[in-house]
Order: C-alpha cells, then structure tokens, then sequence
C-alpha cells in the first residue's frame, strides 16, 4: 500500500503539530512542506525541528518560489540553486526523502504568443544539466534527492513529460536526481500516462496527485486505478503527495482524498 500526504496548505490548524493531529485522523502517513523563497524555508528550522520533535512526519518538501533552475537570468538562476541547496539541507535534517522543483514556472510558453523563447533548446538543455548537477551533487552529499517535475506545456516549455526529465537524468549520471511526477501535468502530457510511468520507471522518485482538473482526486476524470496500478508496476514505494485544489466543502474535500486513493488501489 502507498503511503499518503498531504501538503500543509491544505490542512487545518495553526500549527504543524494541529495539522498532523487532522492528517492522522483523515489517514494520511505524512505532511508535505512548501518552501517558499527568499530562504524562509531555513529560517522555520526551529518549527520545523519542534514538530519533529513532536512526531510530525514531513518526508518532502515542493519549491514555492518565483523563479527557478532553469531562469533566463543567470543571477536568477543561481539564487534558485543558492534557495534548492537550503531546502535540500533542511529536509535532509529532518530526515526526509528530498524536496522537489520544476525547471521553471510560468517562464514561457511555446504555446501563447510570441511562441519562440528567448533562449534556444540546446542552451535550455545546458542550462539545466548544470543546475541540476550542482544541485544533484548537493543532494547527494546530504543523503536526499532532488526531484526534477516536468509541467505542462502552458506553464514550462522545457521539460513537459517524463522522458524529457529522464533523458537530463540520465546526462547528469547522478542517482540523487529523480523525477517526480504530477498526475495533473501528466493528464495533459502524456498520450498514455499508465505506460509512461513505466517507462520511466528507473527514475521516478516521488509523486504528487490531484485530478484532471486540478481538484482532489475523485473530482475528474483521472484514471486512478490504471494510474496507480502503473505506478506499483514500477514498483514505486513512495508517497502520494496531495497537492490540488479544493472543491465543495475544504474540509471533506480533504479528508476524502486518502479513501478515494486507496479504494483506487492506492
């Protein structure tokens, strides 16, 4: 069975500790962090270590920022590098898993006007292979990994599905550098999401979910059952980590998701 999380956005309570004591009881195994930039990620060390201390399970952590790796800028890109080596140290010292990231966000799109970006695709590619090495490497020293998420075409127009996050992992040779995948983002990708997860199976590390529509899962058309038993194929043992939007009541929408999950073969 596949452990579930839930990103803490999305769970009631002031603190950590009140948003694990409603995950637990709505059957989740974990709480996904976000780390939002500017390097306050680091600076909640202190609640991040109390919660711990409390028995809060927090294995990952998603990026929040507003720019990343694969940044036009070069100054840019070095602050995400410089906010991604932060996140990777804190969630290794809480014990987590690692902490994942997009190449970008809303950067550009090859399919909204003006359609060619500034930058060519084998400068994209280079650009990328040394942010994710150097981050990869970082990783590695920490004893976590970094997890490369393609998104969709609307969002980023370098790395769409999981053979493009592949094939950079296989480039960078870092076993620290995995991909993870996002139901939602692949609903749009991919033609056959159930065999793309197969054969990117060597390099999945992590998992988000929500619908096709973004909402929690059960509010779409998402395929589940195919879509998990693909993943167990593949002999993913990892977290569904939630990261959706709400519809209809927050709280039930919340508390639905774990049962749906698992009723789907989770």
């Amino acid at each position: 069975m596949l452990k579930t999380a839930c990103q803490e956005q999305l769970l009631p309570g002031e603190t950590l500790q009140q948003k694990w004591d409603f995950a637990q009881a709505a059957g989740y195994d974990g709480i996904e962090l976000r780390g939002k930039g500017d390097l306050s990620f680091e600076q909640r060390l202190p609640e991040l270590r109390a919660a711990l201390a409390d028995g809060v399970v927090m294995p990952t952590v998603c990026v929040d920022m507003l720019h990343f790796l694969g940044a036009f800028d070069a100054d840019l890109r070095k602050d995400a590098v410089r906010q991604m080596k932060s996140q990777l140290s804190v969630i290794a010292s809480l014990g987590g898993l690692g902490a994942q990231t997009p190449a970008s966000y809303g950067m550009f799109s090859r399919r909204l006007p003006p359609f060619e970006p500034p930058r060519g695709e084998a400068e994209d590619r280079a650009v990328l292979l040394e942010g994710l090495t150097e981050l990869g490497e970082h990783a590695a020293s920490e004893g976590v990994a970094l997890f490369l998420e393609p998104l969709n075409r609307y969002e980023d127009h370098m790395v769409n599905r999981l053979e493009q996050a592949a094939d950079l992992i296989r480039e960078t040779g870092l076993d620290s550098v995995r991909i993870g995948i996002d139901s939602y983002h692949m609903n749009i990708e991919e033609a056959d999401p159930a065999a793309a997860i197969l054969a990117a199976a060597p390099y999945i590390g992590h998992a988000q979910v929500s619908d096709s529509n973004r909402f929690q899962p059960g509010a779409g058309h998402l395929d589940w059952p195919v879509w998990l038993a693909a993943l167990h194929a593949a002999g993913y043992d990892g977290y569904l980590a939630v990261e959706c939007r709400l519809t209809g009541d927050p709280l039930d929408a919340v508390r639905s998701i774990p049962a749906h999950l698992r009723r789907s073969g989770a």
